[in-house]
């Protein structure tokens, strides 16, 4: 049988988040990244969104690894839930392949999901190769918002995959080397069959700024703020942490860090010397009280306005150990994540309500791109010079543009593929097509529970759209005649002064409905005369539609 390598996005090609991609080859399969996606507003009390791994599940003798790029959550985080739905037979977990910080991130992750003591995680460091069935991955530093951030190059029988992961070429990081742009080089010179590159800002002109711009104006902000500093970014963000140590500290500043993922990111990154601070960090949040407010930063969760958040519980005066007063300068310092702009602006105004001095990106520069714009990206694909090109890692309108930007460069037209989840590439010696699409769904998870149904999300919206009517009617069990008056119950449906009266009636209306019935205790004739009946008569009334619940008590 002639070889064939197949491409599959699982997540992270239309969307924001949950990256997700297999190479297949006729006998085996690697995974690169295992990411999750926020909720969208319309997935109502969802928690998080993440790849749905069926098409993995089936093929799991092929499955070799798991690469994963850097330490992010949409690149990691679906991993406490993507492993245990990839256990082999033997009850073993897949082998996750990772650099250092990232594997210090994970293993922080794994440990809050009881998983740690199960997975099977291996330490690379850029440079290093790993041999995968038939293929050979190979992990090249690259720049990023993160240290330890890579890509990764996968040898097939076919040619080499160069995967970028997120990127930027940062040539002045604030931790660790320069992108390793001599090897990413060498692998072009090499011939690279496919080039499957980052495309978040896309739609950018010109280059991304340096991490370390960034700097100064931390230092300016804590030299010139009267009281405290409370920054807020991402608890992944171990680069910034640093940032925001040294800033404190060349102010004669203290830092304390509270938000649960925050602090144990920073207690993995100071035992690893990735975070370096003459005073602990991690000391107890009540010796703020013996210093003076113009003497502490304080670092925390909460950039995205994440409800339980520490930084939200601070807006909303809920916090334990710290209120928000008038003095007060709050930092966001991080980017909002699509979807998550009303509860960034919800916390702004609560703070501001507070008296707090808040600033952010759009007025302040506290915070920088961590992916390439369009030079970087065109300076990529010269490098590689790729035969066929993905963009990855972006929404719809990013991944065109980027595929714009690949033309531009010389990539003949039909090798260049605008893809989305599920769709699978298929490359043999001859050609590259799109041969299929497979199932690659949003997986919902709702506390403990993975894989909400998509009617449970239905539900959810009829209830919070016109609220609920409960119909509960007595019934004889021998006879299936009604016994006594039905009651109707309301919830989110119609004002406390007119749901009196509106209820009176609609229990007429069961009345009528159920009047003269001798086969009640049919209960899928039950349930559609009562809810018939309610329904057009709550219609015609208040032209709403609520969700009716018709429940039948046997006596």
């Amino acid at each position: 049988m002639a070889q064939k390598l197949r491409v599959i996005p699982f997540g992270g090609l239309g969307e924001i988040g949950k990256n997700m991609l297999a190479l297949e080859t006729n006998e085996d399969m690697i995974v690169i990244d295992s990411g999750l996606m926020f909720p969208e507003e319309d997935m109502l009390g969802v928690d998080l969104v993440i790849p749905d791994v069926t098409y993995i599940k089936e093929r799991l003798k092929k499955l070799r690894g798991i690469l994963i790029t850097h330490g992010h959550e949409d690149h990691v985080g679906a991993l406490p839930y993507v492993l245990p739905a990839l256990r082999a037979p033997n009850g073993q977990l897949p082998t996750v392949y990772c650099t250092p910080l990232t594997h210090g991130l994970i293993t922080v992750k794994l440990e809050e999901h009881k998983l740690l003591k199960k997975a099977n995680l291996k330490m690379v460091e850029p440079g290093d190769t790993v041999k995968l069935g038939n293929m050979t991955a190979e992990w090249i530093h690259i720049t990023h918002s993160i240290p330890d951030s890579t890509s990764i190059a996968v040898k097939t029988p076919l040619g080499t995959v160069f995967h970028t992961g997120d990127f930027k070429f940062d040539h002045t990081p604030v931790m660790g080397d320069p992108p390793d742009l001599m090897r990413i080089a060498q692998i072009g010179q090499e011939g690279v069959l496919l080039l499957l590159s980052d495309s978040t800002y896309a739609d950018t002109e010109g280059y991304t700024p340096s991490e370390r711009s960034i700097s100064d104006t931390l230092d300016r902000i804590m030299a010139t703020a009267d009281g405290r500093v409370i920054v807020a970014t991402f608890a992944s963000l171990i680069s910034r942490v640093q940032q925001v140590i040294d800033a404190a500290e060349h102010n004669g500043r203290r830092v304390f860090v509270t938000g649960r993922s925050m602090m144990n990111n920073v207690r993995m990154a100071l035992e690893q010397d990735y975070l370096r601070a003459v005073d602990d960090p991690l000391q107890p949040l009540d010796r703020m009280r013996k210093l003076r407010p113009e003497q502490i930063v304080l670092l925390t969760t909460g950039a995205q306005g994440e409800p339980s958040s520490a930084l939200v519980r601070m807006a909303n005066r809920d916090h334990r150990h710290i209120d928000i007063v008038p003095g007060d300068t709050v930092v966001f310092s991080s980017s909002a994540i699509p979807g998550n702009e009303q509860l960034i602006n919800r916390t702004i105004n609560n703070l501001h309500r507070l008296g707090a001095h808040v600033l952010f990106s759009r007025i302040a520069n506290v915070h920088v791109r961590g992916h390439a714009a369009q030079e970087e990206l065109k300076l990529m694909i010269s490098l590689t010079r790729p035969e066929y090109f993905v963009p990855v890692h972006g929404e719809y309108r990013h991944l065109v543009m980027h595929s714009h930007l690949a033309r531009s460069m010389g990539v003949p037209p039909d090798n260049v593929f605008t893809m989305e989840d599920g769709d699978v590439l298929e490359i043999d010696r001859h050609r590259a097509r799109v041969a299929e699409q497979i199932p690659a769904d949003f997986v919902y998870v709702d506390g403990l529970a993975v894989g909400v149904d998509n009617v449970v999300l239905r539900d959810r919206k009829l209830l919070s759209g016109d609220g609920v009517i409960i119909a509960i009617v007595s019934i004889d069990r021998h006879t299936g005649k009604p016994i006594g008056r039905p009651d109707v119950v309301s919830r989110g449906f119609i004002e406390a002064d007119m749901s009196d009266s509106l209820m009176e009636k609609a229990r007429d209306v069961v009345e009528e409905a159920l009047a003269g019935r001798e086969h009640v205790a049919d209960r899928a004739d039950f349930n559609a005369r009562v809810h018939d009946a309610l329904s057009r008569y709550l219609y015609k009334q208040t032209r709403r539609r609520p969700m009716i619940l018709p429940f039948c008590v046997e006596i």
